[in-house]
């Protein structure tokens, strides 16, 4: 990867342990970290946000490489794998803190979120995407256990039962964006 041409994404999609795991397998993306955006307090700790008292939403941060993936690659696996239709929820995850926000950093990256909405919406989804699309704001890191958490827990009940399956999409849909479609 080439440093010049990184540049940054920020996404909200449910767990950040979902999230995080799904970006972690891309070619052209490293960086990622999981964290909390959106919200109203600075350095909101974890027990706050899960409990939707800041705000904030659940995120990850990442860098990634336009040689390798695009910003619309990027949000076709956002999309891909999760449920954009579902407004504050993610399965059994409820609240605000789980809403599906994309956290632009450019008016680039707007534009071509704002664009990827309407065209999923008249194909896909038939106008029901509730998709928060809003400018990034401070993002700040969740706490050491909270970092790779899927790759640091693969056995765990919530990893094989809610990420594996995302994992998955991504296999069938996007292998070849995949840096190991085996992982």
């Amino acid at each position: 990867m080439n440093i010049e041409n990184l540049k940054t994404a920020t996404f909200a999609n449910g767990c950040f342990w979902c999230t995080e795991a799904v970006f972690q397998r891309l070619k052209g993306v490293s960086g990622i970290e999981s964290g909390f955006t959106g919200g109203a307090i600075k350095n909101p700790p974890y027990r706050e946000v899960v409990q939707g008292r800041t705000g904030h939403a659940e995120a990850i941060q990442l860098k990634y490489d336009s040689k390798f993936i695009s910003y619309e690659e990027l949000l076709l696996v956002f999309f891909t794998t999760h449920d954009p239709t579902t407004l504050n929820r993610q399965g059994n995850d409820i609240g605000t803190q789980y809403r599906s926000a994309i956290f632009y950093h450019s008016e680039e990256q707007k534009n071509i979120a704002e664009q990827v909405v309407r065209q999923l919406n008249e194909t896909v989804f038939k106008g029901k995407i509730v998709t928060e699309i809003t400018e990034a704001s401070a993002f700040y890191s969740a706490e050491f256990d909270h970092q790779n958490f899927y790759n640091n827990n693969p056995n765990q009940p919530y990893c094989q039962y809610i990420i594996d399956p995302k994992i998955n999409k991504l296999k069938t849909y996007f292998s070849d964006k995949m840096i190991d479609s085996k992982v």
